[in-house]
């Protein structure tokens, strides 16, 4: 099975011209991607094969990551995801292209069979921030870490706090006091 260009882009935001094996989110990509891959393939005998072998992969990886990533979720290329651990991503999230996660993000519905989030392209998401329901992160925002979002943010534009709130650009910008 030939390697992708999603898992190409997932290498090259490392900027190392290789595969950082000692990244251990970089394992669960790798089985996500694999998992994809074997998943596009018609149906048949090696398909079978190849999505058992994604199922004894995926669960080890799960466990000794703490990285959860099925592999019906959609994600773009280029995703990163910093300092592995506690990163639970339900499978109808939709994440766009060159987005970053970080260690204890929560990617969810807010109740059973409810609606999950949309991340578009170059989403930065802190550690431990939960997004839950059908919330859209517009292209480029970010989202403070320990942030609990449950409405849209704009483009562009930075979310902090629990429930989160939208900051202005001004107060984006802005040292916090103490700084």
């Amino acid at each position: 099975m030939a390697i992708d260009s999603d898992w190409q882009a997932d290498v090259a935001r490392w900027g190392l011209g290789r595969v950082p094996w000692r990244e251990q989110s970089m394992w669960a990509l790798w089985v996500y991607r694999f998992g994809r891959r074997a998943d596009a393939r018609p149906a048949s005998p090696a398909q079978d094969l190849l999505l058992l072998i994604y199922k004894l992969l995926n669960a080890p990886v799960k466990t000794l990551t703490g990285i959860s990533i099925q592999k019906e979720t959609r994600i773009g290329p280029g995703l990163q995801i910093w300092h592995f651990g506690n990163v639970i991503i339900h499978p109808n999230t939709v994440i766009g292209a060159n987005c970053t996660l970080r260690q204890g993000v929560s990617l969810g519905e807010r109740y059973e069979g409810g609606p999950c989030p949309v991340l578009e392209d170059d989403v930065n998401l802190g550690s431990h921030a939960h997004v839950l329901g059908g919330v859209r992160l517009g292209r480029g925002c970010h989202i403070g870490a320990m942030a609990v979002v449950l409405c849209d943010v704009p483009a562009g534009c930075t979310a902090v706090g629990n429930p989160a709130r939208i900051l202005s650009p001004r107060e984006a910008r802005r040292p916090s006091p103490g700084v």
